[in-house]
């Protein structure tokens, strides 16, 4: 019996690649006019390969980590050009490499921020409970904000 390793003709409809991976028929439809997917058609039905789903998931992988979608375009391009994978994991790593030097930048501009918003609240915080401590929120009000945030948060 001979075996067969190629892939499975296995097919996905629009429908099972949303539930799948929590995106919206919109953005699959967005993905193939920026030509980022392409699947076949069965009538008016887009039918998604393997393959497609694989694109899918660098695609959203991608955006998680702040890439544009030119530059996954570019990623995905290679692996179409060259099957091995080589020049697409020789362009992921330098495009990774960018994008986590940017990322510590950001997270050093947002501590800036918070420290400095800090610092800000300190000094209201003290002008307040020497001229209008009435004015300054309780406790309490602040708990309950916080919760809300919190709570949409996990939502």
């Amino acid at each position: 019996m001979p075996t067969d390793l190629r892939r499975p003709a296995r097919t996905y409809t629009i429908r099972q690649l949303c539930l799948e991976f929590k995106c919206t028929p919109r953005a699959l439809r967005f993905y193939e006019d920026k030509g980022l997917l392409n699947p076949a058609r069965d009538g008016m039905n887009r039918v998604y390969s393997y393959k497609d789903r694989g694109r899918l998931v660098l695609i959203l992988r991608g955006k998680r980590v702040g890439l544009s979608l030119a530059e996954i375009g570019e990623i995905l391009d290679l692996y179409d050009a060259d099957e091995s994978g080589a020049q697409q994991a020789a362009r992921s790593l330098r495009k990774f490499r960018e994008r986590i030097v940017a990322l510590e930048q950001q997270k050093r501009d947002i501590d800036e921020a918070i420290r400095e918003l800090q610092r800000g609240i300190e000094a209201m915080e003290k002008r307040l409970t020497e001229t209008r401590p009435d004015l300054l929120p309780r406790a309490a009000d602040y708990d309950q904000v916080l919760r809300r945030q919190l709570d949409g948060a996990e939502a």
